[in-house]
């Protein structure tokens, strides 16, 4: 347990006990609770609640996602190297398995980028039914909507002012944030795409997800290989 919270320094012991159920460990989270008090360990505070967006008749508007491929988002990040200068991650989500599909690190992101990263997880994983944005001038640029739009998806904005409209986006980029972003010195752009690529298959394999029952987004699967016979 102490050898994962100083791997893992934001997690809280939910998540290290589902780590070690993961592991093996035949333990539930009351005595991982237990032992992480007694050791003095620290527990993340608790992120406040957040609001939604109503209609005057009392009905929601927020796009909620039913299904794998249903509503997918994305949205940059802004974060600096060691030297400085500045470089910007964009951030693509699969809403429902809380999948990241993809990062990608550059210094400059325009609607090129967009349209591009876009056009190959639609090759791999299919269109999905909405696609979600900010509603900001580098999200509505029209090359990236009526992109989307002649490939089959629907857009799917986030009214200004109103973050809460995707919680799911938010969260995600609060974590990469707070587990990767503000604790690594990144001595250059190679070196922060090598790591974001690596903590981003970390999060969809690995990291237990408290959404989704402390299970994985994308959990990988191990097929072992049958041995061959020993030609005499």
């Amino acid at each position: 347990m102490i050898e994962l919270t100083r791997q893992y320094g934001r997690y809280g012991y939910r998540r290290v006990a589902a780590l070690l159920r993961d592991a093996g460990w035949l333990v539930n989270d009351k005595r991982v609770e237990r032992l992480w008090r007694r050791e003095g360990l620290k527990v993340p505070m608790k992120q406040p609640s957040k609001g939604r967006l109503w209609l005057n008749d009392s009905s929601g508007v927020r796009l909620r996602p039913e299904y794998g491929n249903h509503v997918w988002s994305y949205d940059f990040v802004h974060h600096r190297t060691d030297q400085g200068k500045a470089f910007r991650t964009l951030n693509i989500l699969d809403e429902y398995s809380r999948e990241c599909l993809a990062i990608r690190v550059k210094r400059k992101l325009n609607s090129t980028e967009v349209n591009g990263a876009l056009t190959d997880l639609y090759i791999l994983r299919g269109i999905p039914v909405y696609t979600r944005s900010d509603n900001g001038p580098e999200f509505i640029a029209g090359a990236v909507r009526d992109w989307i739009t002649a490939v089959g998806a629907k857009t799917a904005y986030i009214e200004p002012g109103s973050p809460w409209e995707n919680g799911y986006r938010e969260s995600f980029n609060a974590r990469l944030r707070d587990e990767l972003l503000n604790d690594e010195i990144f001595y250059s752009l190679r070196e922060a795409q090598i790591l974001i690529e690596k903590w981003r298959k970390h999060y969809n394999t690995k990291r237990p997800h408290s959404a989704l029952g402390y299970r994985k987004p994308a959990p990988q699967t191990i097929v072992p290989m049958e041995p061959r016979p020993i030609m005499h």
